[in-house]
């Protein structure tokens, strides 16, 4: 299955996915260039007839410098600050590429121009700057979304249905997620971004906030938003001469009543990986890439199967996000900020439980 996320697989239909004329470009801004994820976006977006890329905001003028030569950012629609950007530019919504530490200063910005955000995950570097993000929201009455890689996969969404929906493998029992690649400098990402990444006040940490936080959105999601119990994590430095000031290795466990998740988040997997397993009472599923899933239920033979595409306006995080805005859909799920609240919960406490090797109860 070719992977559909970004502005790559968008057509011109309304966004309830209904037939009809097409709506009109969504006015996005775009606040920072310092997340790798920036190139991504960039080279998806010119293909997109449903959104115009109305301003894009980046301080470091060596970064924007490089986007404008390699990314064909037009010059005239890019800002020294975000608030010029949003005062002069109008856009309908903002996409977030800053730091981490950087979206509550983009929240705080948007929310008082009531302007829409979608940030990269995770939501915050910790629960002062969350619960700081969701006053911002309340106050004036907008939404806030998170956007993961994992969201748009149709293996998640397909393990979800039979877990959830078709309740095919009884009771959740254990959950286990594994998520990360060899680590950013082994990949080779933007200097910008090794740099924030690398630094545990902008990141919240290393490996632990980086991938930690793709296990804890799906399993809040799969809890139906429930906070664990309590929270464990053992932290690692492998590799000290590469990551000196955060952790390149996390495990984390979470507790529920009557569940248990196992979170392995890492900058040392040989290959790269984003993969689920769901064990139930009667059942599992274990989802292999962005569509194939290995399902075993009672008194069968496992089977090898590929989950269906997933429906429109959930099969794009820009299709998503401009379903938001227009109001034909609400926030839910793994992109809303409730689940994002608790994730960044579960992260503080692994950080915290990491520190002192003990277990960290939540209310």
């Amino acid at each position: 299955m070719q992977r559909r996320t970004f502005l790559g697989s968008m057509t011109a239909v309304a966004m309830s996915g209904a037939a009809g004329p097409p709506a009109p470009p969504l006015r996005l801004g775009m606040a920072g260039l310092v997340h790798g994820h920036a190139a991504g976006f960039l080279g998806r977006y010119r293909n997109s007839k449903e959104v115009d890329l109305v301003g894009v905001a980046e301080p470091d003028r060596g970064v924007a410098a490089r986007y404008v030569k390699d990314s064909r950012i037009d010059p005239d629609r890019l800002h020294p600050s975000l608030e010029a950007m949003l005062d002069r530019a109008k856009p309908e919504a903002v996409v977030a590429f800053t730091s981490t530490a950087g979206h509550l200063g983009v929240v705080e910005a948007c929310a008082a121009r009531k302007i829409p955000v979608m940030m990269e995950k995770p939501l915050a570097v910790g629960v002062e700057q969350a619960r700081a993000i969701e006053r911002a929201a309340a106050g004036a009455g907008i939404p806030v979304l998170v956007n993961y890689e994992t969201t748009w996969y149709p293996s998640n969404r397909a393990a979800y249905a039979l877990a959830k929906e078709e309740k095919a493998l009884g009771e959740i029992r254990k959950v286990v997620v594994h998520d990360g690649h060899r680590g950013p400098k082994e990949i080779g990402v933007q200097p910008e971004f090794l740099d924030w990444l690398t630094d545990p006040e902008r990141n919240g940490a290393g490996a632990l906030f980086d991938f930690g936080c793709y296990g804890a959105n799906l399993m809040t999601w799969l809890m139906d938003d429930a906070r664990p119990t309590s929270v464990t994590a053992v932290t690692r430095q492998f590799k000290p001469e590469t990551y000196p000031r955060v952790d390149d290795e996390a495990t984390i466990l979470l507790e529920y009543p009557g569940a248990q998740a196992i979170l392995q988040a890492s900058w040392n997997w040989p290959f790269d990986r984003k993969d689920m397993e769901v064990y139930g009472r009667t059942g599992q599923v274990l989802t292999v890439g962005l569509g194939g899933l290995r399902v075993r239920l009672a008194g069968k033979a496992e089977e090898h199967r590929q989950a269906p595409p997933l429906p429109p306006p959930e099969d794009d995080f820009l299709r998503y996000l401009a379903a938001v805005v227009r109001g034909t859909i609400k926030p839910s799920g793994l992109s809303s900020l409730r689940n994002n609240l608790i994730v960044v919960e579960i992260l503080d406490a692994a950080r915290r439980s990491a520190a002192t090797g003990r277990a960290v109860q939540l209310g």
